[in-house]
């Protein structure tokens, strides 16, 4: 066997002149540090004591005791539209992982097809057809017609992880949609807490309303016999009446706030408009159980919008990977097995029909990289988004948790100033009508007397209602809710 030195060491040369351009384009792809997050939160929260014993981990159910509360917050996780979209959101999320998956492996498919092609004598390949016998009893056909069936199969080599990174990312994606899903969880929770505990404040003030309109009228009532017996003014009576007809507005606008909040509830519940059942019953004895608020770091786990930030941060990393590897040369393999003649009888002969390809090709950008280095740059900026977004994230949920403990502390001592004042003002009414009664006291001292009573008993059942709203605040400041 002879063997051609000059022609070998020739195509050594090309070989190598191919080897030394490929490392000399793609060495000199571009890198850009993205700097690291940063995950440090302080010790504890202001004025709180450092004790990892955390609310966040009571199950909502145990959190809130009313069982009609309960109960709308089960239909609500249950028929909320809103929720129930961003459930789908979650499977096209999986599915996605699916499709990123399916990059990697192998394409196989399965080809048949048939073909009629009629060429012309003077020509090359008419030429040879009008010569060509198959057997002897066999004239090559004509119009020529071809048939053929088989299996094809393309594959992209993932030597640079840029499908793998792919995938990963849209893991990450996922689980960053679930947790948008467990936010969503803990704010719907927290929205019905806080309408129900608004509705029954409101059945409350309603109910006070009509107490001191049957006091009102009670005093009208004195005031005209009064003005009878020429101890009171025709004014006396006029501003009593005055007094009655202004709470009987404030009455109606108090029932079309109840009609809206119930409509409110039974929307995010998914049902229409129908009455919310409810136990305003001693309202405003309502127990507030102690709040832990655990230790800074913990809203890392517990808060489902960090958790979801930190996956978007994870995906981004991925996605910047991935716009990397765009810089160097993909390598692909495609080939094919298969049978194909002119006439079906002969597609079973073999190896006469039988037909394959093996085909391998790198493929990787040489000039004009432009679009591929702008798609890097917005890799790079979106990670650093990410990044500063994560930061956002947990400084806003310790603002949060600060905020709510704050609340709830000057709550409890302004609820407790407000409840001597409405004992005071009671007792001040009574006293108000037995001076009256013995002219020893003006009309409008009553009117006033009553009209504060009446204002302090409104405010201290708005004070619990923000009382109970802190409370569901902090819970979902902490974290919990979704669990």
């Amino acid at each position: 066997m002879k063997i051609n030195i000059k022609h070998s060491i020739k195509n050594t040369r090309i070989i190598l002149w191919g080897v030394f351009i490929s490392v000399s384009v793609f060495s000199c792809v571009p890198t850009k540090a993205v700097r690291e997050v940063n995950k440090t939160v302080p010790e504890g929260y202001q004025n709180q004591s450092a004790d990892s014993l955390n609310t966040a981990d009571v199950d909502w159910k145990t959190f809130f005791t009313d069982t009609n509360l309960t109960a709308l917050i089960d239909a609500a996780l249950a028929n909320n539209q809103e929720l129930n979209m961003m459930l789908q959101q979650i499977n096209m999320a999986k599915n996605e992982i699916k499709a990123r998956k399916g990059e990697y492996l192998p394409f196989v498919n399965a080809y048949a097809g048939a073909e009629v092609e009629k060429v012309g004598e003077y020509t090359r390949n008419g030429a040879i057809e009008k010569n060509l016998n198959v057997h002897e009893e066999d004239a090559f056909p004509e119009p020529l017609q071809d048939y053929s069936i088989g299996l094809s199969a393309s594959w992209e080599l993932d030597i640079w992880k840029k499908l793998r990174n792919g995938k990963k990312a849209a893991v990450f994606e996922y689980l960053s949609s679930v947790e948008g899903k467990n936010f969503m969880v803990t704010n719907l929770v927290a929205e019905i807490a806080n309408s129900y505990y608004e509705l029954v404040a409101l059945d409350n003030q309603l109910a006070i309303i009509n107490k001191n309109l049957d006091l009102q009228q009670n005093a009208l009532k004195m005031v005209k016999v009064q003005k009878q017996a020429a101890r009171a003014t025709e004014l006396a009576v006029r501003r009593f009446e005055a007094e009655v007809l202004k709470n009987q507005s404030n009455k109606y606008d108090i029932q079309q706030k109840i009609v809206e909040v119930e409509n409110g509830i039974n929307f995010l519940v998914g049902r229409y408009p129908q009455h919310v059942v409810r136990n305003s019953d001693n309202f405003i004895n309502t127990n507030i159980d102690i709040i832990n608020a655990g230790i800074p770091s913990q809203l890392l786990e517990n808060r489902t919008d960090i958790r979801k930030a930190e996956f978007e941060l994870s995906a981004a990393k991925l996605d910047t990977k991935v716009a990397k590897a765009n810089f160097y040369p993909a390598v692909g393999i495609s080939a094919g097995v298969g049978l194909q003649a002119f006439k079906p009888k002969f597609l079973t002969e073999t190896p006469q029909s039988l037909v394959y390809s093996l085909v391998g090709d790198v493929v990787g950008p040489l000039i004009n990289r432009n679009a591929i280095k702008a798609a890097y740059a917005n890799a790079n900026a979106k990670q650093l988004q990410t990044v500063y977004e994560y930061e956002k994230t947990v400084l806003n949920a310790y603002v949060e948790v600060a905020n709510a403990l704050s609340s709830v502390e000057n709550l409890k001592k302004s609820y407790d100033l407000r409840d001597k004042q409405v004992k005071a003002l009671n007792e001040s009414i009574e006293i108000a009508m037995k001076l009256f009664k013995s002219a020893r006291a003006e009309y409008t001292e009553v009117l006033l007397t009553q009209r504060e009573a009446l204002d302090s008993q409104i405010e201290i059942i708005e004070t619990k209602k923000e009382q109970l709203l802190a409370h569901v605040n902090v819970y979902k400041a902490l974290g919990g809710g979704w669990k």
